[in-house]
């Protein structure tokens, strides 16, 4: 399985919804403390670019050379409709200083140094020390993964449906009748997670692995096909 620290470098990178929460700005608008945009610096520091006149620069700005503690908070849904479709949440904990001359005019960018982080999510609930998420890399899937659940779901119905046959006894799936409907949750460079969602309103998560870590999106029609032609037969 993806590391927590790994889990949470990809959340962190992604274009997930994220917030700034610094003390004193409770009141804030939400939209007001999302980044425009976040990156990771080689230092394992989050590096957050707000509009320059936004609460949480004059935050930063004000309190100059002290410690401005802050938790970058991002939420994780699912880019396909389905039931219970929050994937999870990870926080990043640490301490906000400005960063003049980093970013383009009309803004300014933020330096969330890592404290620790945690994630929850369709793994578990772990913690995440600084240094190994400092060294932890996003998944190589992720700028891909909407567009390929997206693609998946509406053009490949039938090859989900199939995967009913790798379930075992997990599940009735011999009556065409009574399969759940099958909608595919998240897809990193270890497998796929499905979703089967039963007619009386149930639903539980099956995982399939690939047989190695896949690179790249060629690696992964390839998986793809190799999983369908498993269940298929």
């Amino acid at each position: 399985m993806p590391s927590a620290a790994e889990r949470t470098r990809t959340l962190v990178q992604s274009t997930c919804s994220a917030a700034l929460l610094v003390p004193g700005l409770e009141t804030a608008g939400w939209d007001q403390l999302m980044p425009l945009s976040r990156g990771v610096g080689p230092d394992g520091d989050l590096f957050l670019e707000f509009p320059a006149g936004s609460p949480a620069v004059r935050a930063a700005t004000h309190a100059q050379d002290d410690e401005l503690p802050a938790v970058l908070e991002i939420t994780d849904v699912a880019p396909v409709s389905v039931p219970h479709r929050i994937r999870g949440r990870a926080r990043v904990s640490g301490w906000l200083t400005s960063v003049p001359g980093m970013a383009g005019p009309g803004r300014m960018m933020l330096r969330l140094e890592t404290g620790e982080a945690h994630i929850d999510d369709l793994w578990g609930v772990e913690r995440v020390e600084a240094e190994s998420f400092r060294d932890a890399a996003p998944d190589p899937l992720a700028a891909h993964e909407t567009d390929l659940l997206q693609h998946l779901h509406s053009a490949h119905p039938k090859e989900l449906a199939t995967l009913c046959g790798l379930l075992g006894a997990r599940a009735s799936c011999t009556c065409a009748a009574h399969r759940p409907a099958v909608v595919p949750l998240a897809l990193d460079r270890l497998g796929l997670r499905v979703r089967f969602c039963e007619r009386d309103g149930g639903c539980f998560d099956a995982r399939f692995e690939f047989p190695e870590p896949v690179r790249d999106v060629v690696e992964l029609s390839r998986a793809m096909h190799t999983l369908f032609a498993a269940a298929a037969h």
